[in-house]
């Protein structure tokens, strides 16, 4: 192989390196590559003696055939070249070699490892993290880190997770500065701070129309928006909240949220009395203030809302206003016609009487509170109702209390998110925008959020994305809490084998997400400590095939409730075995579950006392065992019925059986008070004279929730 390289061109041979290096060899020398950049690939001719010494070895030349040409082996250095024999057989070492066995020779004598030069960082340190995370932040090795932990007395591995404090203590400790962030901080900055004056525009007032059931409060805004959606309840009554926004002859808007009066819809009634500014609260004449009307106070009082009263059905003959003023000073609701500051209109949703003096009672509340807000930024608001409708998707009705809202914004709501499609106002109407105070539709979220959520516009989807990603882990820790809340295994154990509580599980589908959630609290509330009704599953939209697999997996049924299953789940439901119950009217869903929850109690065992018996001997007969001679001393005793004897005062015997009742040789199946007779216990020998045995019988009784 002669040349510099291979294919490279060939380099004239040069003579042995027997004799002192000419000035020609060394010209030849100098103009060659330096050590550890590129040597010299040559292979020299040389004589036998030559070899043997630059190889420096002591073994038997090696004999070859005579006449044969004889070559050099091995690298051509400049040292060869140059003559230094002993310098061609070592190979030269590179600087940075003897820099690193310097620095081994340092570290050695010093006995530790030398400590690089740090660079302090500003270290970002959420909740937990991992070694191997907290190390990269540092930018230092991991190795170092995790020995800085052991001589803490910490056995820790590179993935393992380590809370904040330790994290901050050792970055610290590395000559870091720590900067603590929480999970918690990416809800900052979600809701805008407060407006300045100087950006605030008069507003619509928000007003909640509430009351008892068959109160006339969709009547009564029917009339103010010449709508008929009474029409197309079921049942005569609203079972979700409708929002709607009434345009007044003067240009003037008012929004109206026409909350359910049911009982059920206690939480509704409670999300309608917090985003609104002014409550209606309607009471029939005819009837006076009732449990809901009650309630609805209370929700008003609570959130610090102005009431105006209105007293609908006052075309009834029966109609007594007066009644209905004085039943609400009973809870501090005081007339103005009583030196009180709460206006009472008197109105007929019927007739149509007393509808403009409603408008301007409202208008004039709607002055004194000043209502403002600035259109002119992001919209903010609030979730009134949510659903799935199965031709256009997620459909949430929200409130929009500051901003505007546009199509094509990024919404956040609760742990829904989106890019807003399409506006469409109560008449269906598609709008390009929505400003404060005015309820809308909206189109295009990935999924329906629960009612009273808080919603905002944010700038980009990986913010929207961050924002859910978060709430979502944050509620399945909530959800998974009482599982890891300190219990061993033992008490879990326990219980499992204990099984107090009968529970009944069932799945709910409903038209809106407000529905569901009133149906889930109304079960709630019918639970005790014996029986319980288990939610599988909750939501709004049809039951599909999912919903149908789920309960044929929990072995629980499908309560729809103004919704219906599809084709395939109806078929799937019936090979599959799984009930499904449809719903109108929120009164026959709740009555059925009770019913069910009543056969899972444990029915009521009731005691009725037959009489008691005094023993006055004890006989103890071969292959019977002891017989006790007794007296009635009240009632009766009939054999079969289950006995307790009782010792001076202590009971010895609990539950016991009459086996055996005879009166003389003669077996008898009663015997009355002042009768003396002979009894035997079933399982009994520890009969004694004087003890005294009440004989009574035990009944069954089915319970009722």
């Amino acid at each position: 192989r002669d040349g510099a390289r291979p294919g490279g061109p060939r380099a004239p041979r040069l003579a042995p390196a027997t004799a002192p290096a000419t000035p020609e060899i060394q010209r030849a020398a100098r103009q060659a590559p330096r050590p550890g950049s590129q040597t010299l690939d040559r292979r020299v001719d040389d004589d036998e003696d030559t070899r043997r010494k630059a190889a420096g070895a002591a073994s038997k030349p090696i004999s070859r055939a005579k006449g044969a040409t004889q070559r050099r082996e091995g690298r051509l250095t400049i040292q060869a070249v140059a003559g230094d024999d002993e310098g061609a057989v070592e190979r030269m070492r590179s600087l940075a070699s003897v820099r690193r066995a310097r620095e081994r020779e340092r570290e050695k004598r010093k006995g530790g490892v030398q400590e690089q030069a740090r660079v302090s960082r500003e270290v970002v340190i959420p909740d937990v993290i991992t070694v191997a995370e907290l190390s990269n932040r540092m930018a230092t090795r991991g190795v170092d880190v995790i020995k800085f932990l052991m001589r803490q007395g910490m056995m820790v591995k590179i993935n393992d997770v380590i809370d904040s404090d330790t994290a901050e203590l050792i970055a610290t400790e590395f000559g870091h500065t720590v900067k603590r962030v929480s999970d918690s901080d990416v809800e900052e900055g979600f809701l805008g701070a407060e407006d300045m004056d100087e950006h605030m525009e008069v507003r619509a007032p928000v007003v909640a129309v509430m009351g008892h059931v068959d109160h006339g409060k969709t009547s009564l805004l029917d009339s103010l928006r010449q709508a008929d959606v009474a029409a197309g309840e079921q049942g005569g009554i609203t079972q979700h909240i409708g929002a709607y926004q009434v345009k007044l002859p003067n240009g003037q808007k008012v929004t109206f949220l026409d909350t359910p009066g049911h009982a059920a819809f206690t939480a509704m009634r409670a999300r309608g009395a917090d985003v609104t500014d002014i409550v209606v609260l309607v009471v029939a004449a005819d009837d006076g203030v009732m449990p809901q009307t009650i309630e609805a106070i209370q929700h008003a009082k609570a959130a610090n809302t102005p009431i105006i009263v209105a007293v609908n059905k006052m075309d009834k003959p029966d109609a007594n206003p007066t009644r209905v003023i004085n039943e609400l000073l009973q809870h501090e609701i005081v007339a103005e016609s009583l030196g009180g500051e709460t206006q009472v209109i008197e109105v007929s949703a019927l007739k149509k009487t007393g509808l403009n003096d409603l408008i301007e009672a409202i208008l004039l509340q709607a002055e004194v509170l000043e209502l403002k807000a600035n259109p002119d930024r992001t919209a903010e608001g609030v979730v009134i109702e949510s659903k799935i409708d199965r031709g256009r998707g997620a459909v949430s009705t929200v409130l929009v209390k500051r901003g505007t809202l546009k199509r094509g914004d990024i919404v956040v709501a609760g742990a829904k998110f989106g890019r807003v499609r399409a506006l469409l106002n109560e008449r269906d109407e598609q709008v390009p925008s929505a400003g404060p105070a005015e309820p809308v539709e909206v189109l295009g979220l990935d999924g329906a959020p629960s009612p009273g959520e808080a919603f905002a516009v944010v700038e980009s989807e990986a913010r929207a994305r961050e924002l859910t990603e978060y709430r979502i882990r944050l509620k399945r820790e909530k959800a998974g809490a009482p599982i890891a809340s300190g219990v061993s295994m033992a008490d879990f154990m326990a219980k499992m084998q204990d099984k107090k509580i009968s529970e009944m599980p069932v799945i709910i589908k409903a038209d809106v997400q407000g529905s569901a959630e009133a149906i889930v609290g109304s079960l709630d509330k019918l639970a005790t400590d014996e029986v319980r009704a288990r939610i599988i599953l909750s939501g709004a939209g049809a039951i599909s095939d999912s919903d149908v697999m789920l309960a044929k997996g929990s072995g629980a049924p499908i309560l729809g409730f103004n919704v219906r299953a599809t084709s395939q789940a109806r078929q799937l439901a019936e090979r599959e075995g799984v009930e499904i119950r449809y719903y109108s009217i929120i009164y026959d869903l709740l009555d059925d579950v009770k019913g069910v929850m009543s056969g899972l109690l444990a029915p009521e065992q009731r005691e009725t006392f037959l009489g008691n018996a005094r023993v006055l001997q004890v006989f103890d007969i071969t292959r019977v065992g002891k017989v006790a001679g007794c007296r009635v001393t009240e009632g009766v005793v009939r054999r079969g019925a289950r006995v307790r004897i009782v010792r001076n005062d202590i009971v010895v015997l609990e539950l016991g059986v009459l086996q055996t009742l005879k009166r003389f040789k003669e077996e008898v199946a009663e015997v009355g008070n002042g009768v003396e007779c002979g009894m035997a216990f079933q399982g009994f020998q520890d009969i004694q004279e004087g003890d005294v045995i009440e004989c009574f019988t035990i009944e069954e009784v089915k319970r009722s929730l």
